[in-house]
């Protein structure tokens, strides 16, 4: 049976050519879900959180090529607006849909205004943290050529999509942090979960770096 959201599942997945396996199809698939298990508990607009969760990232290999230069939110919302405009869709939702996908990023200047916004926000924080996303912060990091760990470095020091971006430095510039972000109640209950997991995981990291154990 044919789903309305067919064309922009469509359309998402073809925006994923030649992208870091770090921010691919998959991630997105995964957001969905926790989008959608979050968005049902709170009673959003399902239909907006889906779309949005399935465009967020259409910008994604665009910022990755320029290594950071391009905005993958804001560029994103421009693709979505652009595509939505011959989809059958009321323009209140086509805009609510936009400003989740503007306002979905953790480095990013928008907040999130809308209860959808705030869902989507915190799916795709969820899948950074924990162990999916120690998982994706070592597939960055060998994407990026980075080493596994460098302890001599000030990791306040070191610069995003270099040799220096190990799956370590990006635990304590930007995961570590993810848990006090959080949007909505799931959202933080999630995260607290997550984030214990990856402060163990990274205890027993270094002891093992170190040949502690």
């Amino acid at each position: 049976m044919n789903s309305p959201l067919d064309p922009i599942r469509a359309y998402a997945r073809t925006c994923f050519g030649g992208s870091r396996v770090s921010h691919d199809w998959e991630h997105t698939c995964r957001v969905v879900r926790l989008a959608l298990r979050i968005g049902k508990e709170l009673g959003a607009d399902l239909d907006v959180v889906a779309a949005a969760a399935y465009l967020h990232d259409v910008a994604r290999p665009l910022q990755d090529r320029s290594e950071g230069a391009l905005c993958h939110a804001e560029e994103g919302a421009r693709m979505a607006a652009v595509f939505l405009r011959d989809y059958d869709i009321h323009p209140e939702k086509q805009e609510s849909i936009i400003h989740c996908i503007r306002t979905h990023r953790f480095r990013g200047q928008m907040r999130p205004e809308t209860l959808e916004a705030k869902v989507l926000f915190d799916a795709d924080k969820l899948d950074a943290i924990g162990a999916i996303g120690i998982a994706r912060a070592f597939q960055f990091a060998g994407e990026v050529g980075a080493r596994l760990h460098n302890k001599s470095r000030d990791l306040q020091r070191t610069q995003a999509y270099s040799v220096e971006d190990t799956g370590y430095r990006e635990f304590r510039v930007k995961l570590s942090r993810i848990k006090d972000r959080m949007l909505t109640p799931p959202g933080r209950r999630m995260a607290l979960a997550r984030h214990a997991f990856m402060e163990r995981f990274f205890e027993r990291f270094l002891k093992e770096h170190e040949g502690v154990l």
